[in-house]
């Protein structure tokens, strides 16, 4: 007959939390860490400084290995495209209060305009890049329509090379940055490259490239120059890919 085994030691409560609370958590948490760091991750969309683009309250898609390539001299952004980014330190509203407990630097959500060697100058609202006129109708039919598209305030007049320097009529946007813009053409509607400067490469988080929540949206009824737009009853599929316009693809390179 087989010898009977010696009765294992019980399993002490410090190797079973290990084992059944920190591993499987720790593991989970790491591999949740490693994905929206690296293959991607959904940001929500806070404010108005996009509209008609992009509504409060909806989450993009962002694939995240596109940032790390470009980092690496991988493919690059294009004008057009809508990107996730921290402004630079120092700017204004570029820190926030958690409750009053804890500050950190939120993400702003804005249109590349301008890339790195791009000359950008902005007269009565109208942009222009390399001397060529930007179509801006994607935006700007929709804030003239409402009364409300901003040609007569400092913003719609000069650029700014940083967010401490002084306006100035045009700026050629430094080698790994980038000019940004909201859509909101309202006055005091965006934060942007005309108040806070270029953006470095390294401040961007990625791009959007498509809105995958809410499912379904309300049409607009009508807008204000300030607010959301007024909602009507009507409802219709919100999913969509977040497509350059138009208008950039006649930009020349400088």
């Amino acid at each position: 007959m087989p010898e009977k085994t010696a009765a294992q030691a019980p399993e002490s409560f410090f190797s079973k939390f290990w084992r059944e609370i920190v591993r499987p958590y720790g593991e989970a948490i790491l591999f949740a860490i490693l994905i929206t760091t690296f293959v991607f991750t959904l940001v929500g969309v806070e404010g108005n400084s996009m509209l008609p683009s992009l509504r409060s309250g909806e989450r993009m898609f962002i694939p995240k290995y596109e940032i790390w390539l470009h980092r690496m001299g991988i493919g690059s952004f294009q004008r057009g495209d809508v990107v996730v980014f921290k402004p630079p330190v120092g700017s204004p509203n570029a820190n926030a209060s958690f409750f009053g407990l804890w500050d950190y630097q939120p993400f702003f959500v804005k249109r590349i305009v301008g890339l790195p060697g791009d000359r950008v100058r902005i007269e009565a609202g109208n942009v222009f890049v390399n001397d060529h006129p930007l179509d801006q109708s994607f935006t700007t039919d929709y804030w003239q329509q409402q009364g409300c598209w901003d040609t007569g305030s400092d913003l719609a007049n000069s650029v700014r090379p940083s967010f401490d320097a002084e306006p100035v009529r045009e700026i050629t946007v430094p080698a790994g940055e980038y000019f940004v813009m909201g859509d909101n053409r309202s006055e005091g509607g965006s934060e942007d490259s005309r108040l806070i400067g270029t953006i470095p490469l390294n401040r961007i988080a990625g791009r959007a490239v498509a809105i995958v929540w809410p499912v379904v949206r309300k049409q607009d009824a009508s807008g204000g120059c300030q607010g959301a737009p007024t909602l009507s009853g009507e409802t219709q599929l919100n999913w969509r890919l977040l497509q350059r316009p138009a208008g950039f693809q006649a930009i020349p390179n400088p």
